[in-house]
């Protein structure tokens, strides 16, 4: 007979479900300790042993956030799950100097869909002019597809390029002035784009990191 769990691994499975269910993804050892307010990892690491013990979780022994929950005991209460949605993911965007932007989809991405709301997309940013908003080269922008922006929002314009007669695509903040529109680069080193006109293809609402 399995042995019961104690107050503490309760808490540990139901907030391991709970991240999955926000995330889509598991929490790592380190939140696990932070959410149950235990400091010791190797503390930690004993009630996840004992939780893969009773075949409640898998983990992987190399990769740190990889805990699957199998089973839970029919007390501890499943979070609902929300919807998910799958976002395109659609060329790549310059947070330095734009390049064209295919608008292809390349592959879908699943998001919640509280996290996506609306008719969303996903680029790829290259380049480093955004790195004080946060946004790095590699990461993913979720961006809500709308023609307008408020003064100071983050959006990907589409802009016309004289040298090479092309439209290409940039992230960087939205700023109408009297008779131009400024986009903004959060990169102190970088000037910022002036223009008579831009096409937003939509504002950036959220974003998608790989942690190396």
């Amino acid at each position: 007979m399995p042995k019961p769990l104690s107050t503490r691994q309760r808490q540990i499975l139901h907030y391991i479900q709970q991240h999955v269910e926000a995330h889509g993804y598991p929490p790592t050892v380190r939140e696990i300790g932070t959410a149950v307010n235990l400091s010791s990892s190797s503390t930690v690491h004993a009630h996840l042993k004992a939780l893969e013990e009773q075949g409640l979780i898998q983990r992987d022994a190399v990769l740190t956030r990889a805990i699957k929950v199998v089973s839970a005991p029919a007390n501890v209460a499943r979070p609902p799950a929300k919807a998910v949605v799958h976002v395109p993911i659609i060329g790549t965007v310059a947070a330095g100097k734009p390049r064209l932007a295919m608008e292809d989809i390349e592959d879908v991405f699943p998001l919640p869909q509280d996290f996506a709301s609306g008719e969303s997309f996903m680029l790829e940013v290259k380049g480093d002019s955004m790195i004080e908003d946060g946004i790095h080269e590699g990461d993913y922008v979720v961006v809500r597809r709308q023609p307008t922006a408020d003064n100071g929002e983050t959006v990907v314009a589409m802009v016309y390029d004289e040298a090479s007669g092309t439209v290409e695509a940039t992230v960087k903040r939205f700023f109408k002035e009297r008779a131009r529109i400024r986009l903004q680069p959060a990169n102190k080193r970088m000037k910022p784009m002036h223009f008579t006109d831009v096409q937003i293809a939509g504002k950036v609402v959220g974003l998608v990191r790989r942690m190396a």
